[in-house]
């Protein structure tokens, strides 16, 4: 019985203690809270119903806690409920039930964790879309690996995912980019306002060997095959990092598509025809204070230029045209106004602002012997994507930029990250998994299957714990996807490594040891063994780390 299963089955026995007492049944909650109590002793699970409906119903919780104490200590798959303090709950499962959540396990598979809270949700997913003037920086490596963590877990919950990247090839640093590839093809420093790094000679000189005429061209067509090329080049970089840290997107919009296509055109005279575009100072502001934000915003320029916001707004159109009923939007520290006037251009065409939802990244640092790392080797001042995978690796990467919410800033210590002992959280859970496999594989040697299982054989303490956090998966998996949260995930395989070397260190006999002949015990505690491992491995998947066999 999971936390979900016991939560319904409180549910329905509150529901008829209600009842039989002629007492109001709807004030109940949708679902009911059942945790984890800190001390176990206090048994398996915890809740505070009575607490929080006693009250409503006219009734004192204690009382209310007692009526439901002796109606769920009658209910299959319960060995006993005890009412605690002014009125929690303590529940203990019986020995059966518990070890039905790692039959669960076993026959689900790699499904288990999966549910359907987002079923019906279309959803795009945008995130790093780096501009392709440089490789990707931490920020971005952050969010490569956040957001396609988050993409695999919405789809868990039953949501179908487009992942976006939204390519910036229009605009001023497209024209410095090009402008620091000419300087660096000539031999002269880059300009003031342009992009330096070993990277942009590189590319330069690709240029180069593509078109050995290139500088004896007029200058404006110069620009252009610098412009077109040095972007081609840039991009397939980024793309081919991404590639090898996990990442690929289904789709990847131009931004300079919604100008060509007079997307952006339309949008603007959208706006303007619904009254939410004003003129002011030779300009066109949206008038987005009307609809939440801060300020209003320029989207025609005096000069009759666009201004960012325009392709934004066009771009949001261009999503809802597409069929997405939510929009999550990845962005970096310095994008928090992003969250208003996204959300603002939403509500002045008419839209549920709630279709848009804006996630803000903080800031990753690298520190080595407690200074931090602040020069690239290929890129100049920026630490990239590349440098760090060069540190400590695509899986340690990936793990170190998940676990933490991205609320907060990071900082990444290269010696910690490369370490092979517990006080690295990668290498503890994978080890875990490690040994898991090495339990199998030994099974195997043995002719010894985890097949029909006598599951209510698994008594002990340790086993018991370890149980209860297998229990939890569905439960944290639902949680990461409603609030965007994949270090969820990652926190949570801690914890069941946790538990399960404790399960392994407490020196009970998972296999027969010499002549010793199989017994029910084995069976049992190997099935509870390949539930772990199971388990691991769905999580660790949903961040994009790998379940190694060996360590």
């Amino acid at each position: 019985m999971t936390p979900a299963d016991l939560a319904e089955l409180l549910r329905g026995t509150a529901a008829a203690v209600l009842a039989a007492r002629g007492l109001d049944v709807s004030v109940l909650p949708e679902t009911l809270t059942v945790e984890r109590p800190r001390n176990p002793e206090h048994g398996d699970y915890a809740t505070n119903v009575a607490m929080q409906v006693a009250k409503k119903v006219g009734t004192n919780p204690r009382e209310l806690a007692t009526w439901l104490a002796e109606a769920l200590s009658a209910a299959e798959g319960i060995d006993s409920a005890d009412i605690a303090g002014p009125g929690f709950l303590n529940i203990r499962l019986a020995a059966d039930a518990q070890g039905a959540i790692v039959a669960k396990i076993l026959a689900e598979g790699a499904e288990f964790g999966g549910g359907g809270t987002l079923a019906g949700k279309k959803i795009n997913l945008e995130f790093v879309s780096a501009n392709p003037t440089g490789p990707i920086h931490l920020g971005g490596t952050r969010w490569a690996a956040v957001g396609d963590a988050l993409g695999r877990i919405l789809t868990t919950q039953g949501a179908a995912v487009t992942r976006e990247y939204y390519f910036n090839d229009h605009g001023a640093q497209i024209d410095r980019f090009s402008h620091s590839l000419i300087a660096a093809a000539k031999g002269e420093p880059a300009p003031k306002d342009g992009y330096a790094g070993a990277y942009i000679a590189d590319i330069a000189s690709q240029v180069r060997r593509r078109r050995p005429d290139v500088l004896e061209l007029p200058v404006v067509e110069q620009q252009e095959v610098f412009r077109s090329v040095g972007v081609d080049l840039m991009f397939a970089h980024i793309k081919r990092a991404l590639h090898e840290f996990g990442v690929d997107f289904d789709v990847y919009f131009h931004e300079n598509s919604l100008f060509e296509s007079g997307a952006v055109e339309k949008a603007v005279e959208t706006l303007k025809s619904s009254g939410n575009l004003f003129q002011e100072d030779g300009a066109w502001w949206l008038q987005s204070t009307d609809f939440g934000d801060d300020k209003d915003r320029v989207v025609i320029k005096s000069d009759g230029s666009a201004a960012y916001i325009a392709g934004d707004i066009a771009y949001f159109q261009d999503k809802r045209s597409r069929g997405f009923n939510l929009c999550i939007y990845m962005l970096g520290a310095d994008h928090h106004g992003y969250i208003g006037r996204l959300k603002a251009a939403a509500a002045a065409f008419g839209d549920d602002p709630d279709t848009v939802e804006v996630l803000i990244g903080q800031m990753v640092n690298l520190v080595r012997d407690g200074v931090a790392v602040k020069m690239s080797k290929r890129a100049g001042t920026v630490i990239t994507l590349d440098d760090l995978v060069e540190a400590i690796g695509v899986d340690a990467s990936r793990y170190a930029l998940i676990r933490s919410s991205v609320d907060s800033s990071i900082d990444i210590d290269l010696e910690l990250w490369t370490s092979t002992g517990n006080e690295n959280p990668v290498y503890y859970v994978q080890y875990a998994h490690a040994r898991l496999a090495s339990i199998a594989r030994n099974a195997g040697d043995l002719g010894i299957s985890a097949e029909n299982p006598d599951l209510s054989l698994l008594v002990a303490e340790q086993e018991g714990d370890l149980i209860r956090t297998l229990g939890e998966y569905p439960r944290v998996v639902s949680s990461a996807a409603n609030l965007r949260e994949p270090h969820r995930i990652a926190r949570y395989l801690e914890e069941l490594a946790g538990a399960y070397h404790r399960f392994y260190g407490a020196g009970r006999r998972i296999l027969p040891q010499g002549d010793e002949d199989p017994a029910p015990i084995h069976t049992a505690r190997l099935a509870l063994c390949v539930a772990s491992r199971q388990v691991l491995a769905n999580g660790l998947a949903l961040l994009g780390v790998s379940a190694p066999e060996q360590m």
